[in-house]
């Protein structure tokens, strides 16, 4: 997942926005840091996603002039899980009870900073009649 993000000159830097996740805004004093920088807010955005239970929006393709930020794997398939929770309204305990584990297990398999097995994350998707593949692509 790779999000398209504006960066608007502005007082001897970079705004940075996402017009696909508005929550992240940032900034930096050259391109290099205004990108690292946004890499950083992306992911806390999601963070708000997480939390509140919202579904992620995909990403949209860019449009001239855009840069694209990735969200690291990890995050990806978490994201995935949470987005296939929401669709089939499965709640963390109900998801629990799938997997045999608790809450708290659950709870952490969407912390997008604790780290997880991505065995595990492929479990839950599993439990919820989902498949997670991979592939790799040289951009």
């Amino acid at each position: 997942m790779r999000y398209p993000a504006t960066l608007k000159p502005e007082d001897g830097g970079y705004v940075v926005t996402f017009r696909d996740i508005p929550e992240a805004i940032t900034q930096g004093e050259s391109l290099e840091e205004a990108l690292e920088m946004a890499a950083d807010a992306l992911l806390t955005a999601m963070d708000f996603y997480v939390e509140d239970r919202r579904t992620v929006p995909p990403p949209s393709a860019a449009k001239r002039g855009e840069h694209y930020v990735p969200l690291p794997p990890s995050a990806v398939a978490k994201l995935l899980l949470l987005n296939e929770m929401i669709e089939q309204r499965v709640r963390p305990i109900d998801l629990a009870e799938r997997l045999g584990t608790t809450k708290q297990q659950v709870t952490r398999l969407l912390d997008l900073h604790h780290t997880t097995k991505i065995d595990a994350v492929g479990d839950a998707l599993a439990a919820l009649g989902k498949r997670l593949e991979m592939a790799t692509a040289i951009i």
